[in-house]
């Protein structure tokens, strides 16, 4: 499960299948290889691309609505490693186009035989990777992070997950609300999600003051990168110079910087993190508010019918933020989004 330069300089593969990864040789303690490298390219953080390519038993769902990213690749490791813990395919119909269907719409087993024995953590871990909504999906880096993979591997090499420099980027870019919910969010990680944002905290190395800015996760790219990275683009999008650079985060606040909260939401325990999170927010950041005032804060633009699309988010009964608003206050609005809407 050697992802970590995949990560870092965003390969991706799109053939990730069992018969891809072999072994050097018969001896037990042989290594194994992946092969066949013929589709991968290096892409952009963000980019999607649009060609239907991979094989149908391993495709990701975004693939076939010819949208996807890097997420695509961490989809076929959830069906590979489904398939190596029951010895059967999560997706399966007599053609094709059966198998495209099953995809888009069917869910895979947990309940035959041999799921019901196997332990929490594996059943998680692939549950994790074969989520629909590929931002749900768990990235190269927390896959390695996972527990079902740290309690078998005390050595495992953590790399620097991408993904935390888009959220942090967009946390220093949010309101005083949004960032008041997202720290109290925080509040509610587990050890072990505390843990993966310790060690990517750690790989971009903070200061002797302990605090980190996005100029750090320049040079942490650059420690990382080999020649054969040279035509990542991962570089110039770390490089990229704006009035946000030098903001100083320390850890706790980096952790609010770096959720994820969709891929919070996949998780079964979403609803007590968004609670126990909404709890902590009425006594610390929540307060009355004006539709017009959070329209602002929400940077809105004079367009939006804000009294329309905005009256679920405050309470009648004090003026405060309800739960709702809360909860999509966490995932951060345009005026795009509402417009959509």
């Amino acid at each position: 499960f050697n992802l970590d330069c995949s990560d870092v300089f965003l390969i991706m593969n799109i053939g990730f299948m069992l018969q891809n990864f072999l072994f050097t040789s018969k001896d037990d303690k042989s290594t194994l290889k992946a092969i066949d490298f013929g589709l991968s390219d290096y892409v952009k953080p963000d980019e999607r691309l649009n060609d239907i390519v991979g094989s149908a038993y391993y495709v990701a769902p975004e693939v076939l609505h010819r949208s996807y990213g890097t997420e695509a690749d961490m989809w076929s490791i959830g069906v590979i490693a489904y398939i190596l813990l029951c010895g059967s395919r999560p997706f399966w119909a007599r053609t094709e186009s059966g198998i495209f269907r099953a995809v888009l719409k069917a869910d895979p087993s947990f309940d035959e035989a041999p799921w019901p024995s196997l332990s929490v953590d594996a059943k998680d871990f692939v549950k994790r990777l074969l989520n629909k909504d590929y931002r749900k999906r768990l990235t190269a880096a927390q896959a390695l992070s996972h527990p079902w993979l740290v309690n078998h591997h005390d050595d495992m090499r953590i790399p620097l997950d991408m993904i935390i420099h888009k959220l942090v980027k967009a946390y220093i870019c949010s309101s005083s609300l949004r960032k008041s919910a997202l720290r109290a969010l925080a509040k509610t990680l587990t050890v072990a999600q505390l843990a993966y944002l310790r060690d990517q905290f750690t790989l971009l190395g903070p200061n002797k003051s302990g605090l980190i800015s996005m100029q750090n996760f320049k040079t942490a790219v650059l420690r990382s990168s080999t020649d054969a990275s040279k035509d990542s683009r991962v570089l110039d999008y770390v490089s990229m110079v704006s009035s946000i650079q030098y903001r100083k985060l320390d850890f706790e606040e980096f952790c609010a910087a770096a959720i994820s909260v969709h891929q919070l939401e996949g998780m079964e325990t979403w609803e007590q993190h968004a609670r126990h999170a909404y709890e902590l927010f009425k006594k610390e950041g929540n307060r009355p508010i004006m539709i017009e005032e959070l329209a602002s804060e929400l940077g809105l633009s004079p367009s939006v019918p804000v009294h329309v699309v905005l009256q679920d988010w405050i309470r009648h009964s004090d003026g405060k933020l309800s739960f709702l608003g809360f909860v999509r206050l966490l995932h951060g609005v345009s005026s795009r989004a509402f417009q959509k809407a």
